[in-house]
């Protein structure tokens, strides 16, 4: 066959593979399809174009971080040392309430009183002090301000080190993205592609009938407690809490008359009933006048100070104090910087997360410390600034675990606890062991004439794991992290007691607490 016959018997219409349809094959049928298939497309409405903000928009910073305390300095930290662009905007001070007002002040404040005390009780150790023992207060505020600025300082060199770009104002959101930062009348924005909320929380007035004023009307908040101009002869602390306690230690240290208020029936009411029932007792025995199961009902003007009605079941006592401290009660930080308007949502307490990866309802916009009203705790930010971070630029979904987070009170003995407490484990089903041992027992206690306090476990009887583990007396807010461990890794009774403890130490208590849940300490009589 040639070509010409080939040609010729070349059908004029052949169906598609696809649709059937016949299609005309001769030049001028398909020169016609061709023109009328162009027409078609040509009729064919452009689509929209999309716009791909996150791809294709410029921004200052991988991250913007609002709030330059602990969950926000260590969150940039740990962005920068990932590689990121970093942004912070902080309205005052590096290091935020902790560093400037509120743990590391209050604890010089404290180890102030603590050395005072030492002094003054050095005549059991064969030490003799001649003369007369007393405070200089202003020296003590120089040094308290000189450790809060060095620290403060170490902030700002971290920063450097890591090439993060910090900003001094008041943070507002413009839109999704773009952060308005208002200083002096000064207004300057920056666009972040990631946020990390960390504006921490300030202290609030209770309302209180007839209580009015500020610092200059001698009713102080902790803010004021650690820049104190003076030494008060005589103080009313209202709440029996961390801050609460602490203060009261630290003023009936330096030479204060206390009263300290509590409505519930124990002191660190957050914590196991068995270490606040101890701590009142210390405080009571130091002078401290613990008022528990009570309120302040109403407060007189009484001169330049204060006529406190305290009312406690039915019977109610006027106290005549100089300065009025209000040691409960903080805010989330959230005023003023259309949170809601950028897709953030909030509830009573302050900034609301999806979940415990920290992520708010704006997808790139995560939340972390004081400002989501859980757990108000520097150490808790710090850990959830490093896990929102790594979730924000890694992509990852790590959660917080916050069954492991130790609380720690620095009174004189210090009170520290983690995890479930013995009612709350028996509210949780647990059928429970608790094992408890006096530090009072042991050599070191003994030789350093640290005797006050005990050790309490909790843990579930049958597999032996440890749930909870609280403690009063000397340092443990340093040795509770052995039960932090052991709670992290579900740990059990076994384990803790299969593990040497030294000895002469502190921590011995604690093994004995092991033994004594398992149902056989050694020095139990």
């Amino acid at each position: 066959m040639n070509s010409e016959n080939a040609s010729a018997e070349v059908p004029t219409n052949l169906p598609t593979p696809e649709t059937g349809v016949d299609v005309p094959t001769s030049a001028t049928a398909v020169a016609e399809v061709t023109a009328s298939l162009i027409s078609a497309i040509s009729s064919i409405p452009a689509p929209e174009e999309m716009i791909e903000t996150m791809a294709q928009e410029n921004f200052d910073a991988d991250l913007i971080v609002i709030g330059a305390g602990p969950g926000g300095y260590v969150g940039a930290i740990r962005a920068a040392q990932y590689g990121a662009k970093v942004l912070v905007i902080e309205k005052e001070y590096l290091g935020g309430t902790c560093l400037n007002w509120g743990c590391i002040p209050s604890k010089a404040m404290i180890a102030s009183a603590e050395r005072l005390h030492h002094v003054k009780a050095a005549g059991v150790f064969g030490v003799k002090i001649d003369g007369e023992i007393s405070v200089d207060f202003d020296v003590l505020m120089k040094r308290k301000q000189k450790v809060v600025e060095t620290l403060r300082g170490g902030v700002g060199m971290l920063f450097k080190k890591n090439k993060i770009t910090s900003v001094e104002g008041m943070a507002k959101f413009l839109d999704a993205h773009t952060i308005e930062v208002e200083k002096n009348g000064e207004k300057k924005t920056f666009r972040g592609k990631n946020v990390m909320l960390a504006m921490g929380s300030s202290v609030i007035h209770l309302k209180v009938p007839g209580l009015e004023g500020g610092r200059n009307e001698n009713v102080w908040t902790s803010d004021d407690a650690v820049t104190a101009p003076f030494v008060p002869k005589r103080m009313l602390v209202l709440g029996g809490g961390a801050v609460g306690s602490e203060f009261s230690y630290v003023f009936n240290g330096l030479g204060s008359e206390i009263t300290l208020v509590e409505m519930m029936p124990n002191l660190l009411p957050l914590m196991d009933p068995d270490l606040g029932t101890e701590l009142g007792k210390i405080f009571n025995r130091s002078g401290i006048k613990v008022k528990t199961g009570a309120s302040l009902e109403r407060v007189e003007r009484n001169g330049e100070g204060w006529r406190c009605f305290v009312k406690k079941g039915t019977e109610e006592e006027a106290i005549e104090v100089d300065v009025i401290l209000l040691g409960v009660g903080r805010k989330a930080n959230v005023e003023g910087m259309n949170l809601e308007g950028v897709g953030v949502k909030l509830h009573r307490r302050g900034v609301e997360v999806v979940d415990d990866t920290l992520r708010t309802h704006a997808p790139h916009i995560y939340a972390v410390g004081d400002v989501t009203g859980r757990i108000q705790l520097a150490h808790t930010a710090m850990h959830e600034g490093v896990v929102a971070v790594s979730n924000i630029l890694h992509g990852t979904s790590k959660t917080v675990d916050y069954n492991c987070v130790p609380n720690a009170v620095y009174t004189s003995p210090e009170v520290a606890s983690v995890g479930l407490t013995e009612s709350e484990a028996k509210e949780k089903g647990y059928d429970v062991v608790v094992g408890k041992a006096n530090f009072g027992i042991f050599g070191k206690a003994i030789a350093t004439e640290e005797r006050a306090g005990f050790v309490k476990v909790v843990a579930e009887r049958k597999y032996g794991e440890v749930l909870g583990v609280h403690m009063i007396g000397a340092h443990v807010t340093d040795i509770i992290h052995e039960a932090v461990v052991a709670l992290k890794l579900e740990a059990t009774l076994d384990y803790m007691l299969d593990t040497i403890h030294a000895h002469p130490t502190m921590s011995e208590a604690v093994f004995e607490a092991f033994e004594d849940a398992a149902g056989h300490a050694i020095h139990k009589m």
